[in-house]
């Protein structure tokens, strides 16, 4: 098998218990993923990986192939290694649970890349950030690039920070859309990573990859997502959902 997709998906949520269950246009958020991740063309197989059995039970009612795991992970990644653990797979995608939005050629674009380069061990996706406020919004991550693009730097804050005398008027600014392409050698090199102290400044995982000096392939998607965080962050949803189908 070469790729695998995981959405890993816990019941537990600081700032929105239960959102993988919330229900969108009569669906939950959760069964909104998983179908259009299936839509990818470049998935072997696609699971879900959860801790609850509340979660368990609804995405076996809309087919869904579910794996139960521990309760005692951190991360979707922990989860993520557990699942793909006994299986012979080259790369696994970590598909969010609280992207309801996402676009199979975004699974895609990740796949055809590690595929392509043996020299990457992950990538994963950003976006062209068009609307301004999300610059000053933490719950949107933002990231810059090197010239190769790789990723220098993840952050809440607005970066690159724009000087009074810089030359360039209308810097362009990027956010990261949170999936995740990893070969399965990486993950379990990222497993035994100690966590680092960028990511518990930030509480951005990815800060750990490039602490200790491995690079992150950044791939531009044309894709708009809408990360639901708390349950405000639906509304914005539907909406989206309402113009798709208009």
């Amino acid at each position: 098998m070469d790729i695998i997709g995981v959405i890993p998906a816990r019941f537990s949520s600081t700032r929105f218990e239960g959102k993988v269950l919330a229900k969108i246009m009569g669906k939950s958020m959760l069964q909104h993923v998983w179908e259009r991740a299936g839509g990818a063309l470049l998935l072997d197989e696609l699971i879900i990986a959860c801790d609850d059995e509340r979660v368990a039970q609804v995405a076996r009612e809309f087919g869904a192939k579910v794996t139960m795991t521990s309760k005692d992970h951190l991360s979707g990644t922990d989860r993520i290694v557990e699942v793909i653990n006994p299986i012979e797979v080259k790369i696994a995608i970590n598909i969010q649970a609280d992207e309801p939005l996402i676009h199979p050629t975004m699974i895609d674009s990740l796949a055809r890349e590690l595929l392509a380069d043996s020299g990457i061990s992950v990538a994963t996706l950003i976006k062209k950030i068009e609307d301004n406020a999300e610059l000053d919004d933490p719950n949107i991550v933002k990231v810059v690039a090197d010239k190769n693009k790789f990723a220098l730097y993840f952050s809440r804050a607005a970066i690159p920070y724009k000087a009074n005398n810089s030359e360039i008027q209308d810097p362009v600014y990027y956010k990261h859309i949170g999936l995740y392409g990893y070969t399965k050698d990486f993950l379990f090199t990222f497993k035994n990573l100690p966590p680092s102290s960028l990511e518990n400044i930030e509480k951005l995982e990815q800060l750990r990859v490039l602490e200790e000096g491995f690079r992150i392939r950044l791939i531009e998607t044309k894709y708009e997502t809408i990360g639901v965080d708390v349950p405000e962050d639906l509304k914005r949803v539907i909406e989206h959902l309402e113009k798709e189908k208009s």
